[in-house]
C-alpha cells in the first residue's frame, strides 16, 4: 500500500521551501533593474565628484565656455545644456503636430487595411538604428540645408532638430494612439448622437479626454530626443556655443550627449577633463530621469482613474474649459514660435495663424471637417514618406556595394576596400551575449511582477527602477560600462564588457514585453491549476508560461534589433574600427556594424561605397529583425483567443 503524505509532513515543507526559494530568485531578478539604476548613478557621481575640488558646481553648471583642452581649461557646460534644450525643443515642434496628427488619423480615420500597413511601417521607423539616421542626415539633410539656405555648412541646430523629430515620431504616435483608443466608446457615441460632426467629436471630446496620455507621449518623445547621441554628433556641427542670436536655427551647437560621445574616447583617465565628462553625464542622467519621472507621474494618474468615464463627463461639462485649454495652447505655441524663429519670420507665421483662425470661424462645419481630415491624412502621409525616403535612398545607393567579397572579407585600406565580415560577426556576438545575459533576468523579473506581487512600496520601487532604466540614455550605459566593467572590474575593452552593457540596456524591454505577455493569460487558467493542487511555480511553469511564449519571443526579437543597432553603449566598452580577425575569447575587442558605419561616415574620406553598403547591411539586419517581431506578434494575436 503506498504511503500517504499528509499536510504538514516533510514533503509539504520541502515544497513550501522550494516555492519560497523560487520566489526569492525572481525577486532578486526584479530588484536587479532598480539596483542597476542606483549603481549607474553611484559610479557616475564617484567619478564626477573630484571635479568639484577645482571647479565649483555653480561655475560648472552656469559657465559659458566649455574648453577642457585649452591653455587655461574651462569647464562651463551651460552652452551644452542650452544646445541640448534647443535641439530638443526644435524636435518637439516638428514631432508633436505630426505625431499627434498621425495618431488621430490612425485611431479615428484610417480603415483597417491602411492601419495594417501604416502601423508596422511606423514601428519599422522606430527600428532604424540611430547611426543610420545620422548617416542619412550627414549625407543628405545637411547638404540640402547648405544649398537651400546658402550657408557654408548644413550641420546645425535645425539639422539636429529635424532628425531628432523624425526619431521621436514613433514614440509619440504609438503612445498617443493607445491613449485615444482607451477613451470609452460612449464618449464618441454620445457626441455624435448630440449632432456633433466627427471632427468636433475628435477635437472637443476624444483628444481632451486622452490629453493625459498624449502629454505622456510627448514627454517620452522628449526623453528620446534628449538622450540621443550618434545622430546629433553627426549633424549638429558640435560647436560648444550658444547661437547668436538665440533664434539662429542654422548655428552649429553641441549637446550633452554629443560631448560625451566625442571626448570620452580620447581623454586621460583620472584627469580633470575626465571627471568633468562624468559631471556632464550626471547632469544628463538627472535631466532624463526628471523627464521620465514626469511621464511616470502622468501615467500613474491615468491608471489611478484620472481619466474614468464619470470624471471625464464632469470635466467636459466644465464651462469654458475647452476655451481656456485652447487659449493656453495658443499662447504656448506663440511663445515657441517667437523663441525659435527670427522676429520677421515669427511675426509672419503668427499673422498667418491668426488669419487661419479667422477663416476657420467663417467656414461651415463640413468644410472645417474636410480641411481638418486633409491635414490629419497629410500628417500620416509625411511620416510614411520620410520612412520611404530614408529606406529607398539607402537601398538604392547601397545595393551596388553588396558583393560576396564585401560580405565575407575583412576590411582593407581603412575600410575603403575589402568587406565587413568581422563587423557582421562581431555584431552577432554582441547581440547573442546581450540576450543570454538579459533574457533570464528579464523573464524572472516579469514573472515576479506579474505572478507574485500585486502592489506595495517595494513593487512600486521596482517598477519605477525598470521605467527609469528604460529611459536612461544609451551613452550613459556606455559610460557606466566603461567605468564599472572596463576599469573597475578590469575587463578592458572587450566582447564581454559590450555584451553586459548591451544586456543592461535591453533589460527593460524584455521585462515589459514579458510581463504584458503573462498578463494576457486569463486568471481563470491560473485558478484552475491551483484548484487542482499545483503549486504556484508549477502553475507558472506548466500553464502560464507556454501560452505567453509568443509574446516573450516578440520582446526578445525586438531587444535583439535594438542591441544590433546601438552604437553609443559599445563606443568605450567593446568596439574597434578595423580588425582582420574574429575574436578568440570574451576578452578580445570586436568590430560592430554601427560603430564601423560611424567611423566610415565621419573620419574616412573616399569610402562612400563602403558607407552605403555598411548602412544597407545594418538596416536590413535590424529592420528584418523588427519585421519578424511584428509578423510573429500579428500571428500570435490571430492564433490565441481566450
Amino acid at each position: 500500500m503506498p504511503e500517504i503524505t499528509h499536510p504538514g509532513t516533510g514533503s509539504t515543507r520541502l515544497r513550501a521551501l522550494k516555492e519560497q526559494g523560487v520566489r526569492s530568485v525572481w525577486f532578486l531578478a526584479a530588484s536587479f533593474a532598480t539596483l542597476t539604476v542606483f549603481f549607474i548613478l553611484l559610479f557616475l557621481l564617484q567619478d564626477a565628484l573630484p571635479l568639484f575640488a577645482t571647479v565649483s558646481p555653480l561655475e560648472f553648471l552656469t559657465g559659458d565656455t566649455w574648453n577642457p583642452t585649452g591653455a587655461v581649461p574651462s569647464y562651463g557646460i551651460w552652452p551644452l545644456i542650452v544646445g541640448t534644450l534647443l535641439v530638443t525643443l526644435g524636435a518637439m515642434v516638428i514631432a508633436v503636430p505630426l505625431g499627434i496628427g498621425s495618431a488621430v488619423c490612425l485611431a479615428e480615420l484610417a480603415p483597417p487595411r491602411v492601419k495594417a500597413v501604416a502601423k508596422p511601417a511606423i514601428e519599422l521607423l522606430a527600428g532604424i538604428p540611430s547611426v543610420v539616421y545620422g548617416f542619412f542626415g550627414l549625407i543628405i539633410l545637411t547638404d540640402w540645408l547648405r544649398v537651400a539656405f546658402d550657408v557654408p555648412s548644413g550641420e546645425s541646430w535645425l539639422a539636429g532638430s529635424i532628425l531628432l523629430g523624425v526619431m521621436a515620431l514613433p514614440t509619440i504616435i504609438s503612445v498617443s494612439e493607445d491613449a485615444l483608443n482607451s477613451v470609452p466608446a460612449s464618449y464618441r457615441e454620445g457626441s455624435l448622437a448630440l449632432g456633433a460632426t466627427r471632427w468636433q467629436t475628435i477635437s472637443r471630446v476624444l483628444v481632451p479626454s486622452a490629453l493625459s496620455g498624449i502629454t505622456a507621449a510627448v514627454i517620452l518623445g522628449m526623453g528620446r530626443a534628449i538622450g540621443e547621441t550618434m545622430a546629433v554628433i553627426m549633424v549638429t556641427g558640435n560647436a560648444a556655443i550658444i547661437p547668436d542670436p538665440i533664434t539662429n536655427l542654422l548655428s552649429p551647437i553641441r549637446t550633452l550627449t554629443g560631448t560625451l560621445g566625442i571626448e570620452m574616447g580620447e581623454v586621460a583617465v583620472g584627469s580633470t577633463h575626465y571627471h568633468a565628462l562624468f559631471g556632464v553625464a550626471v547632469v544628463l542622467l538627472l535631466i532624463t530621469l526628471t523627464v521620465n519621472l514626469a511621464a511616470l507621474w502622468i501615467m500613474k494618474r491615468i491608471r489611478a482613474g484620472y481619466g474614468t468615464e464619470e470624471q471625464g463627463r464632469h470635466r467636459l461639462r466644465v464651462p469654458g474649459l475647452q476655451r481656456k485649454a485652447r487659449l493656453i495652447v495658443g499662447i504656448v505655441l506663440a511663445l515657441l514660435v517667437l523663441l525659435i524663429l527670427p522676429l520677421p519670420a515669427a511675426a509672419a507665421l503668427l499673422v498667418l495663424g491668426a488669419g487661419a483662425v479667422l477663416v476657420h470661424r467663417r467656414l461651415s462645419r463640413a468644410n472645417v471637417q474636410h480641411l481638418a481630415f486633409a491635414l490629419l491624412w497629410a500628417s500620416l502621409g509625411v511620416v510614411l514618406a520620410v520612412l520611404a525616403v530614408i529606406l529607398g535612398y539607402i537601398v538604392v545607393n547601397g545595393l551596388p556595394a553588396i558583393t560576396w567579397e564585401f560580405l565575407t572579407q575583412p576590411p582593407r585600406d581603412l575600410g575603403r576596400a575589402g568587406g565587413i565580415f568581422p563587423a557582421i560577426v562581431g555584431t552577432l556576438y554582441l547581440v547573442g551575449g546581450a540576450i543570454l545575459f538579459a533574457l533570464p533576468i528579464g523573464i524572472g523579473a516579469a514573472v515576479y511582477l506579474s505572478e507574485y506581487t500585486r502592489g506595495g512600496r517595494v513593487t512600486t520601487a521596482i517598477r519605477a527602477g525598470i521605467d527609469l532604466l528604460n529611459g536612461t540614455p544609451s551613452i550613459v550605459f556606455g559610460l557606466f560600462g566603461f567605468t564599472f566593467l572596463v576599469i573597475f572590474l578590469n575587463f578592458g575593452v572587450s566582447l564581454i564588457a559590450g555584451m553586459i552593457t548591451l544586456g543592461l540596456m535591453i533589460l527593460p524591454t524584455i521585462i515589459r514585453t514579458t510581463e504584458e505577455a503573462l498578463k494576457s493569460v486569463p486568471a481563470s487558467v491560473r485558478e484552475g491549476s491551483l484548484a487542482l493542487g499545483a503549486t504556484r511555480w508549477q502553475t507558472i511553469r506548466r500553464v502560464v508560461l507556454p501560452p505567453a511564449v509568443p509574446g516573450i519571443l516578440t520582446g526578445t526579437i525586438l531587444s535583439i534589433g535594438r542591441a544590433a543597432g546601438e552604437t553609443a553603449p559599445i563606443l568605450f566598452t567593446a568596439a574597434v574600427f578595423s580588425t582582420r580577425f574574429l575574436p578568440n575569447s570574451l576578452d578580445d575587442p570586436v568590430m560592430a556594424l554601427p560603430y564601423h558605419l560611424f567611423i566610415l561616415a565621419t573620419t574616412v574620406p573616399g569610402a562612400e561605397t563602403q558607407q552605403y553598403g555598411t548602412a544597407l547591411v545594418l538596416l536590413v539586419l535590424v529592420v528584418g529583425i523588427y519585421a519578424v517581431a511584428i509578423a510573429l506578434r500579428h500571428h500570435s494575436q490571430k492564433k490565441i483567443h481566450w
